[in-house]
């Protein structure tokens, strides 16, 4: 009988703890990103009314890199194409590297170019990335106008899986 409220005492903790993870998950959390200029931005920078895109990266991630060369084609396509599914979209891609690694990341992808990114590092804080318990990169959370999340990819999605959700907010 002792084995068996400790069972159901350790299951109900569990369900507990994902549905705290999943309340908190549903609005931009606080950071404080130190930028390739060295300068901090936080989610106070953020315009309003307008969708958000959080990237938590790494600069030497491979996966990381070939969704950055995927976007870069994506909005040369909407530039042709006169569409707006990526370039409507604040995009913030943080990481925990350090400051020289996001400014060469910066320059060799050529993000001075995409007004709508925003690059920096929290460094050893690791405030978002316990926030959003990233276990992989690159890890995506997609929030609407209003600033409450429509979806997460905790793995590498495919770039029309964005794009999907990026049309409906």
């Amino acid at each position: 009988m002792k084995n068996l409220f400790c069972l159901i005492l350790l299951l109900l903790s569990i369900t507990n703890i994902d549905a705290q993870k999943t309340d908190t998950i549903k609005t931009i959390p606080a950071y404080r990103l130190l930028n390739q200029d060295s300068v901090y931005v936080t989610q106070a920078n953020l315009k309003k009314g307008k969708p958000v895109m959080i990237i938590y990266f790494s600069p030497d991630c491979t996966h990381c890199q070939r969704l950055t060369y995927e976007f870069k084609d994506e909005f040369k396509k909407e530039v042709k194409n006169h569409t707006k599914e990526l370039s409507h979209v604040q995009i913030v891609m943080a990481t925990w590297t350090q400051l020289k690694a996001i400014q060469i990341f910066y320059r060799d992808f050529g993000l001075n170019q995409y007004p709508n990114i925003t690059i920096g590092t929290e460094g050893s804080t690791y405030t978002l990335q316990r926030f959003y318990q990233v276990r992989t990169t690159p890890y995506i959370a997609i929030y609407s106008k209003t600033g409450q999340l429509v979806k997460a990819f905790d793995k590498e999605p495919k770039l029309n899986d964005i794009l999907t959700v990026l049309k409906k907010v």
